[in-house]
């Protein structure tokens, strides 16, 4: 009787173990992303994570605990994957420390403040646990970085010309028929394309208002030399998606982010080298690197560093292979021009969602409020910066629209910058893609941008400023 009844017990036992592995969670994927200013870990698992964190000042560290979930080997795999350059992680230590409860350690370089949230499943990602890990530490000044910057270089660098764009391939007329547009009205094919914009019928667009010229912006501190002042005029480049968001992903595997961070720093190098007027020029990344950065940030980025344009840089996709050509787009705000960029702006708007935002995070209020401002005067100067951009973009490829189209892209809302968001080539199309990856096509860009900020210059000289060198 005895032993029966032993038997029944460890019979129970060994089901009920054999029922919390089967309701265990299962990890699937794992990655850091270091960036200059946070690192961020992402583990992606089958099932929402349960967890508790305990941040530890000395030495700085952070222990989390997750119920519910097993070592296994990708947990593992966390450990070898920090880079020794990483600025905020020395290393990550894990363990089963009970037998529902995995711990995780993360060893840190200099103190920060921890944001660990969660995140449903969206897109092609499954259920996401985050830790960004924000260091304590004063932000930098980009504003003053970028000024020294331009301090340190030798006159003569300063007075030395562009380089040469190469000769402008004639490129093919403008598609005759507009696919997405075809698409999204029926006459494609009958299925639903995803996510498509609210049910607001597009607003017809009419000859904007004159105003008067955007008043001067506060005047921010001046650093002179011995030799001379000059106006630094300042042009932010966003490159699109980064991190968590690959953005959109060619038959080919080409990733969105990749090809458009390269092409900003082939801009960023060719705009460093050119001046305006005899002022020097200046470019700003919103990253310069694979690490994610919500949409109002990049807004945020560029006010702080008092930029004279904003540019975010895209890969445009669309679910048949038949889309193709260059595009630019403006701010609207009443209403998209046509179906295809209200299409595009909701794709673009969501990047949030797919990177990761943590909504909870201190500067909701900010993004809220800065998104809502808009005005007219900047979309007039952002229409004439498009165009400027759209007409050399032409030389070199087949435009999607031989106008600027408008919508309301969340990153363009910056109610000071003339902002522009273009879009490069159709990642989707085999045969843009080939493009995008090819380095002449990506030089051939650069240049046409270029030569579009130069053009734009000509005919909108920059307001006058004391920020100088």
């Amino acid at each position: 009787m005895i032993q029966r009844r032993q038997i029944v017990q460890l019979t129970g036992l060994v089901l009920a173990g054999v029922s919390r592995l089967a309701n265990a969670a299962s990890l699937v994927a794992v990655r850091i992303w270091p960036a200059p200013e946070y690192t961020r870990i992402t583990l992606e698992s089958d099932q929402p994570l349960k967890y508790t964190q305990n941040p530890v000042q000395d030495p700085p560290r952070l222990a989390v605990d997750i119920t519910g979930l097993e070592l296994n080997q990708t947990l593992r795999d966390l450990v070898s994957k920090v880079p020794a350059d990483d600025p905020n992680v020395a290393r990550i230590r894990v363990g089963q420390y009970t037998p529902e409860v995995v711990r995780i350690v993360i060893d840190l370089k200099q103190p920060i403040s921890p944001q660990v949230f969660s995140l449903a499943p969206v897109a092609a990602y499954k259920n996401r646990l985050v830790f960004d890990l924000y260091p304590n530490r004063k932000p930098v000044d980009t504003l003053e970085q970028l000024i020294a910057e331009r301090s340190r270089e030798d006159a003569v660098a300063l007075a030395a010309p562009a380089p040469a764009a190469p000769s402008p391939v004639p490129a093919p007329p403008t598609s005759g028929r507009d696919v997405i547009a075809d698409f999204i009205a029926g006459r494609g094919q009958r299925q639903e394309p995803p996510r498509v914009a609210s049910a607001t019928p597009p607003v017809r667009r009419t000859e904007p208002p004159v105003i008067p010229s955007r008043p001067a912006p506060a005047e921010p501190p001046a650093i002179r030399t011995g030799r001379k002042t000059d106006r630094l005029i300042i042009v932010a480049l966003d490159p699109g998606h980064g991190g968590e968001d690959p953005g959109a992903i060619g038959p080919n595997g080409t990733r969105e982010k990749d090809v458009v961070l390269r092409i900003a720093q082939l801009l960023r190098d060719r705009i460093n080298g050119s001046s305006v007027n005899g002022n020097p020029m200046r470019a700003f990344l919103t990253r310069d690197g694979d690490y994610f950065v919500p949409l109002h940030v990049r807004v945020q980025k560029a006010r702080r560093v008092q930029a004279d344009l904003f540019i975010s840089i895209h890969a445009d996709a669309f679910i048949t292979p038949q889309a193709n050509g260059s595009s630019v787009y403006a701010l609207s705000s009443r209403g998209a021009s046509s179906s295809a960029a209200r299409w595009l702006a909701n794709k673009e708007n969501e990047a949030d969602l797919v990177g990761g935002l943590n909504v909870r995070s201190r500067d909701t209020l900010v993004q809220r409020a800065l998104l809502d401002m808009s005005t007219t005067a900047q979309i007039r100067d952002s229409l004439s910066l498009g165009g400027a951009m759209l007409g050399e973009i032409g030389k070199i490829n087949r435009l999607h629209k031989p106008r600027v189209e408008q919508a309301g892209f969340a990153v363009l809302k910056a109610p000071d910058i003339p902002s522009v968001l273009v879009e490069t080539a159709f990642v989707s199309n085999p045969g843009e893609e080939a493009k995008l990856r090819d380095p002449a096509y990506q030089r051939s860009m650069a240049n046409s941008l270029m030569r579009g900020i130069q053009g734009y210059f000509a005919r909108n000289p920059p307001l006058a400023r004391s920020r100088a060198v």
